[in-house]
């Protein structure tokens, strides 16, 4: 199969899940600012979950095009990263609901590291299936960032119920480190091309 079944399908179901966390966000009663209030939270959470399901497609989309066709095993991969993106709702709607609570907090950064777990297995089948020589093996060389990512969701996941305005520091601060653009499968591409 090629790739862009797999690359279409995972596009409707992050829009569907972008589309599902913003009907979460309930308009507030009252018609001044003020009312404004208690939705902020709901809408920090939102707006930060938003960047990371943007990270996603984004890089989803970057690596599947180092691949020319899908195996069963990249499927069942992909399905995998998606069902933890699916819970992304969820954990965001409850952490933000609940004004950023240790367990909640701890619960959204269970989701994120899963699901960066799962990107990582992903990304495995593809490397995989291509063999030694992949575009994808190139582009991703040392990978600091997939490997410092999950450390930092495990220290923040832990953090939560002590300091949970530093564990959402670190959420942060991971999605900052991914929100740089990464180049490096755009150069192996066009270098690849040439």
């Amino acid at each position: 199969m090629k790739t862009n079944r797999l690359e279409a399908f995972s596009d409707g179901v992050i829009a569907i899940i972008i589309t599902i966390m913003v009907l979460e966000m309930k308009v507030p009663h009252g018609e001044d600012l003020a009312s404004l209030t208690p939705v902020i939270p709901v809408f920090l959470s939102y707006v930060l979950s938003f960047i990371y399901l943007g990270i996603y497609w984004n890089n989803h989309h970057h690596m599947l095009h180092t691949t020319q066709h899908v195996s069963g095993p990249m499927l069942w991969a992909n399905l995998h990263l998606l069902f933890w993106l699916s819970l992304v709702p969820f954990a965001t709607g409850w952490m933000g609901e609940n004004h950023f609570a240790p367990a909640p907090t701890a619960v959204y950064g269970v989701v994120l590291l899963m699901a960066a777990i799962a990107y990582f297995i992903l990304q495995t089948m593809i490397i995989k299936s291509q063999g030694s020589g992949s575009l994808l093996q190139k582009a991703i060389g040392n990978d600091w960032k997939g490997k410092v990512s999950p450390l930092l969701y495990a220290a923040a996941i832990l953090l939560a119920f002590q300091w949970r305005w530093v564990s959402m520091a670190l959420y942060v601060a991971v999605a900052l480190i991914w929100l740089v653009p990464d180049r490096r499968i755009e150069h192996v591409l066009q270098d690849h091309d040439a």
